[in-house]
């Protein structure tokens, strides 16, 4: 899914690349004051001065992921998000840069964001499928470089998937998403340009005449149910309702406690019932286990 801005938003992306590059570098001492003013005391300028001299960080972490065809002004919002957990998380008594843990957070925040909008399908779902999906590209060119032609090949494969420790159909199954763009079912094909995709997509759903057809099918068959049930003792009538009539079927045990008999013996009514409940649809039907099986 490519996405191309326009020529006012190009303009606005470029104006504040230049005024992150033209934020002054902190020295460590002034960055970890900065961060431990934040922290402790809550102060606001302080925290806008520290991430203003980091936002050169975003720019550079979102001009590697440029080649995923979204708008690199989104890319350098996520990063900026990223950014901000960075500042919020930040433990100055630790002794690190806080650009070096802010860069994790940058990363992570733009990636994550590619993920969700590369493809209107869900794309790495694991580590591992992460780690593919943003090393692919890297270990193919590495590889073809090193063979001196195109295409990876079934050796290049397993030299990847050994790498990033995933199956080698996993592999596969990403060069074959990295290769294809999504299509929009309302894109137009042929010359007239008066079809789309979607015409051609058959409905896998019942026709209206089978819906009502079916509907009354069921109605039919519920009253022949009914009818054979009239015909079994009462309590013939409680073992059936109580185990096939319901959502959870009472088990034969409790149902023997709740009739006063013993286990063995509700499977001996049930069987019963059962039999008598066959006969009785046999009048309507060749195979009444079939209609039995529905309920």
């Amino acid at each position: 899914m490519a996405h191309i801005d326009d020529i006012q938003t190009q303009k606005s992306n470029l104006d504040y690349i230049r005024s992150s590059m033209d934020a002054p570098l902190l020295e460590k001492d002034h960055e970890l004051e900065l961060a431990t003013r934040w922290r402790d005391k809550g102060d606001e300028k302080a925290l806008h001065e520290l991430v203003q001299s980091y936002t050169r960080l975003v720019v550079s972490m979102a001009s590697r992921f440029r080649n995923y065809g979204l708008p690199m002004g989104d890319l350098i919002q996520e990063g900026n998000i990223g950014l901000m957990q960075a500042a919020s998380r930040f433990e100055p008594e630790r002794g690190l840069r806080f650009s070096t843990y802010a860069s994790w957070w940058i990363r992570s925040s733009i990636q994550d964001y590619v993920l969700r909008n590369w493809s209107i399908v869900r794309t790495g779902t694991t580590a591992a499928q992460k780690s593919l999906f943003f090393n692919l590209r890297r270990l193919r060119a590495k590889i073809e470089s090193r063979n001196g032609q195109e295409g990876l090949g079934d050796e290049g494969r397993r030299q990847i998937a050994k790498e990033l420790d995933v199956n080698i159909s996993d592999v596969e199954d990403m060069e074959a998403r990295l290769a294809a763009n999504d299509q929009s079912l309302n894109a137009t094909i042929g010359e007239d340009g008066e079809t789309d995709w979607q015409s051609f997509l058959a409905d896998s759903r019942p026709n209206p005449e089978d819906v009502v057809i079916g509907m009354k099918d069921a109605q039919t068959r519920s009253a022949w149910l009914k009818q054979a049930l009239g015909e079994l003792s009462d309590r013939e009538q409680t073992i059936i309702r109580e185990r096939h009539l319901v959502y959870e079927p009472v088990t034969l045990e409790e149902l023997g406690k709740q009739l006063g008999v013993s286990k063995e013996r509700v499977r001996q009514l049930e069987q019963r019932a059962m039999d008598k409940l066959k006969v009785s649809m046999s009048r309507h039907v060749s195979n009444p286990q079939d209609v039995l099986m529905d309920y």
